[in-house]
């Protein structure tokens, strides 16, 4: 077995689902891992990592309108604000969502369903450049 650990770099521009699986599967071509598991790893309260619809792009806009209903900006109640409006319901959105994804890998490939895809879900509302953490164990 090989343990093999980068990062991956994804900019966001604002709230919303950004695909990555693309870098993920180039990882996994370039340590020419056949068999084994993915681990994805995000460093921030403030975004997550969802695996969800990729093939229509309606079903992203859906979801994250529900995140929009879900954890609303300006509310009353919110007393997290430091950072601005979008500073507490972030934090809740990346509660209700996960920081990490284990995925198995078969015959060189995340083994993602036909219509999955990873995304990083940004809940702030200005441009960041997130870092997810990739670590795979790879089986000879």
């Amino acid at each position: 077995m090989n343990w093999y650990k980068d990062s991956i770099s994804v900019r966001t521009s604002g709230k919303g689902l950004y695909p990555f699986t693309d870098q993920i599967q180039a990882r996994i071509r370039e340590w020419h891992i056949s068999e084994g598991m993915c681990f994805l790893y995000i460093q921030h309260t403030s975004a997550s990592l969802v695996i969800s619809e990729s093939y229509d792009p309606t079903a992203r806009l859906d979801l994250e309108a529900y995140m929009e209903r879900l954890a609303p900006q300006n509310q009353a109640w919110h007393h997290h604000t430091l950072e601005g409006s979008d500073d507490s319901p972030s934090h809740m959105r990346a509660m209700l969502t996960d920081t990490s994804l284990s995925i198995p890998i078969d015959e060189g490939l995340p083994s993602l369903g036909t219509w999955q895809g990873v995304y990083l879900f940004e809940h702030r509302v200005r441009s960041h450049q997130r870092k997810v953490l990739i670590r795979c164990l790879g089986v000879s």
